[in-house]
């Protein structure tokens, strides 16, 4: 097959205006009227409604181009468009080829009579989203979308979040934003090929479908064997190693054998090798295409299985329940052709480095392009992968049904060979909301309906077809479907939002044994210099008018401050005020992970709302738009290491947080809990002292323990009635071969009544690349900047005892030094 992308000489224009602008496919509108200055940028302020209202008009996008021979003398050529959003009216040399209205689709239109050498002029109208979803929504009203989001956003099928949701702005772009190619297929081209395996003892049994489809559409086939027929079709398919070692089976080899494979596994686990596999399509011996992809060799899926507690569920890969440490990933910009695969390998490997190993790809977005997918595979990130439906119902007409299976089909053969696949979902929240309210989400009494052959009945013929190995789960949350209490603690997977929409304290957490929580948040504001790049300095308060533009969950920075008065000192500066917000996010989700973990085997996976953002805003983002990391990515590196030693303590705020309340007998003790999610049993040690708050040792315990593999390790549980609640804190960590490995500490009270001392810290650059930390009594969460906010160290915001602390440097440079801790939060 022959392949030309069609990437040059591209323009666009709005149907109003008379001159195009220069652009670039991948493309988008934004992006073009960016680049050349017609518009302001739409992050910036309250730019966004102005933004806004450019997507109410229709655009035009315009190329012309020439083809070679060979493509000319092709059987069947076809206009091939990976990703066009959304709704499409495509035209060549004044020929109407037809029309797109699914942003999540693959669209092909025949063009063999069409193409010409040379002049061809391709004409692609976009029409406006805006008007398409006011216009369906006024002559239909009868749906519910998410109430974050523009109403109708449910009719189309482009990423719903382009239309706002609870952190991202309703900037609903327009545009070409995969490639668009030509394709000319001779007598017959590659259509579906998938690849399931057979583990035993010392090998890998990969069986090969292989299905062909002959030009002018003619009805699939599947090669067989030669037989000497110069005429038959065949496949022909080459395996080379990791090490790069090839090997080659010709005559349409359903089955191959590999011996002794190498293993693919989830980061932390094993390596993560993968093997090629190319297919070549013969007739003969003319080579007509080839399909050539990288496959992981392991075994993926969910163990369900009844236990004391209810039903377990957990990944199990190559035969091992891992613990899912991760978070949820959501599009990472509203401009989609600036999401490029070195931005997305920056963010992946920098979760990878912090100890992740699984991905939720949410279903209000988009699915990612390939690339992500690439680089899940090389990193040992598991994907939990949505289908892309989330917080709205939708009327299942005939040509809503056609076009969302076409949909699943492009998407489930597209990523299905991924070594990172985990499983697929049905929907985000559906089936939750349902459950809870169905006169309230159901507008017509066929939407109940809709939902159970959707999930329950569309999506599992078409993976029963396509993919029947991955592991097909209806909904998130959900105990396995038929609206069978989806938000249950003791089975399937749970949306968890009490703290924080239930305004619920972090110590909510403890009460609290789930399975697996695939969504649990808190938020916080992005670092000052993120801050910056939206805001004018009068900007600057939490309440202003633009502050609030860039807080899309109501009433939220309000929130921020109840839990901030909960925990720390009212801030005397904007500066401040976020860095404490950003505490208040990392303590949150440490009390929880770090809690789950202690109960590994009853649960087994916290994934975190959310990696990252689309936009500069408060969020509840782990790593900000501009990518810096917040105080609860630098925690996440801790609370997810593979060895993790944490405290269950009791304090004031385990049960009494009134400093008024009568008299009781308030009790304080720790109790340690070693993890290790290691596949190797760990000889470690492990310790705790109780400290003044100028760091003097007061009173201590050490203890020698072997760390048993994939478990945690529950300590002697010690009182501390002596402990003075707002003097003394107490410190601890485990060491392994003397080294420390992990550590931490903890306060019997809240960190705005204990009695800091000034540590009087100060950073200095020590030697090349490593910084060193000084501190003269016990500094809480320490956060460490250069000027412009740039670096990204080893470690950061964490607990010291008086003494000295090296941090190597990762990135940026450290010049103009600003080091600060809780104490500074007054």
């Amino acid at each position: 097959m022959t392949e030309e992308i069609l990437d040059k000489n591209w323009k666009m224009k709005s149907l109003t205006d008379r001159e195009f602008l220069e652009t670039t496919v991948p493309g988008s509108v934004y992006q073009t009227y960016l680049a050349h200055g017609k518009m302001e940028d739409p992050f910036y302020r309250d730019n966004e409604e102005k933004a806004l209202e450019l997507m109410k008009e229709d655009f035009e996008f315009i190329t012309e181009f020439e083809v070679s021979d060979e493509l000319l003398a092709s059987d069947e050529i076809l206009l091939h468009f990976d990703g066009i959003d959304t709704l499409g009216d495509i035209s060549l040399n004044g020929k109407h080829l037809g029309k797109t209205d699914n942003m999540h689709r693959i669209w092909e239109f025949d063009v063999t009579d069409t193409v010409k050498k040379q002049g061809n002029l391709l004409r692609i109208i976009l029409f406006s989203p805006v008007n398409y979803i006011y216009d369906s929504y006024e002559q239909d009203p009868a749906s519910s979308d998410c109430s974050d989001a523009m109403r109708g956003c449910s009719r189309l099928r482009k990423a719903h979040c382009m239309f706002g949701w609870d952190w991202g702005p309703r900037l609903p772009d327009a545009g070409i934003f995969r490639n668009v190619k030509l394709l000319g297929i001779q007598d017959a081209r590659i259509d579906n090929v998938y690849i399931t395996q057979k583990h035993e003892k010392n090998c890998v049994t990969l069986s090969i479908q292989a299905e062909a489809v002959r030009a002018f559409g003619q009805i699939p086939f599947s090669p067989g064997s030669s037989d000497g027929d110069s005429e038959q079709y065949c496949y022909r398919v080459t395996i080379t190693d990791p090490e790069g070692t090839a090997q080659t089976y010709d005559n349409s080899p359903a089955q191959i054998l590999v011996e002794n494979p190498k293993l693919w596994w989830p980061n932390g686990y094993g390596e993560q090798p993968l093997y090629r596999i190319r297919l070549e399509l013969f007739r003969g011996q003319q080579l007509l295409d080839v399909w050539d992809r990288r496959i992981g060799l392991r075994t993926a899926t969910v163990a369900r299985k009844k236990d004391e507690w209810g039903e377990s569920f957990a990944h199990e890969v190559n035969g091992v329940c891992i613990f899912a440490m991760g978070a949820d990933y959501i599009p990472e910009d509203n401009v989609l052709p600036r999401v490029t695969p070195e931005r997305t390998r920056r963010l992946l490997t920098q979760v990878r480095d912090a100890h992740f190993n699984c991905i939720r790809v949410w279903g209000g977005g988009y699915y990612p392009d390939d690339a992500f997918y690439d680089i899940c595979d090389e990193l040992g990130l598991l994907v939990w992968q949505d289908f892309m439906f989330a917080c709205c119902t939708y009327d299942l007409t005939k040509a809503f049904e056609e076009s969302i299976t076409a949909e699943f089909i492009d998407n489930i053969k597209r990523i299905r060979h991924h070594a990172c696949l985990g499983l697929w979902c049905g929907n985000n929240e559906m089936e939750m909301f349902l459950a809870e309210n169905v006169s309230g989400w159901c507008k017509k009494p066929g939407q109940l309906s809709d939902y159970f052959k959707m999930y329950e009945y569309i999506i599992p013929k078409v993976l029963e077809k396509y993919d029947p190995q991955t592991f097909y789960w209806p909904a998130s949350p959900s105990s396995g479907g038929g609206f069978d209490a989806p938000n249950d603690e003791n089975r399937g997977d749970v949306h968890y939002w009490d703290v924080w929409h239930g305004d619920k304290p972090i110590t909510e957490f403890r009460k609290f044994y789930f399975r697996y929580l695939s969504e649990f948040g808190f938020q916080s504001f992005p670092a000052l210099k993120t801050v910056e790049t939206f805001t004018l300095p009068e900007d600057r308060n939490i309440f202003s008018y633009v502050m609030e533009k860039h807080q899309r969950n109501q009433s939220a920075n309000g929130k921020i401050m109840n839990y901030l008065g909960q925990t720390y000192l009212y801030p005397a500066d904007f500066g401040t005020l976020l860095y404490a917000s950003q505490l208040l996010q990392a303590e949150a989700m440490r009390y929880g992970v770090e809690h789950f973990r202690r109960h590994r085997g009853r649960c087994m996976g916290t994934l975190i709302w959310q990696l990252n953002d689309c936009w500069p805003t408060a969020s509840w983002s782990m790593i900000d738009y501009e990518g810096r990391w917040k105080a609860v990515q630098y925690y996440a590196k801790r609370f997810f290491a593979p060895l993790l030693i944490s405290c269950e303590e009791e304090g004031t705020l385990t049960q009494n947080t009134n400093v008024n309340a009568e008299p009781f007998t308030l009790r304080k003790s720790v109790t340690l809990c070693a993890s290790n999610e290691t596949t190797q049993d760990q000889a470690a040690e492990i310790g705790w002292q109780l400290r003044h708050a100028d760091g003097t040792c007061i009173r201590e315990y050490r203890e020698k323990a072997v760390i048993p593999a994939l478990s945690s390790c529950w300590f002697q549980k010690t009182e501390l009635p002596e402990a003075r609640i707002h003097e003394e804190y107490v410190s601890y960590e485990m060491t392994v071969d003397g080294e420390i490995v992990s550590a931490g500490s903890v306060l019997f009270c809240a960190p705005k009544h204990f009695h800091f001392t000034d540590p009087h810290l100060r950073v200095e650059m020590a030697e090349e690349g490593i910084l060193k930390i000084y501190a003269s009594s016990f500094a809480k969460s320490v956060e460490i900047k250069n000027g412009d906010d740039t670096l990204l160290l080893e470690d950061n915001y964490f607990d010291m005892n008086p003494g000295c602390r090296s941090i190597r440097v990762l990135e940026g440079k450290p010049e103009n030094l600003q080091v600060r801790s809780v104490y500074d939060i007054r």
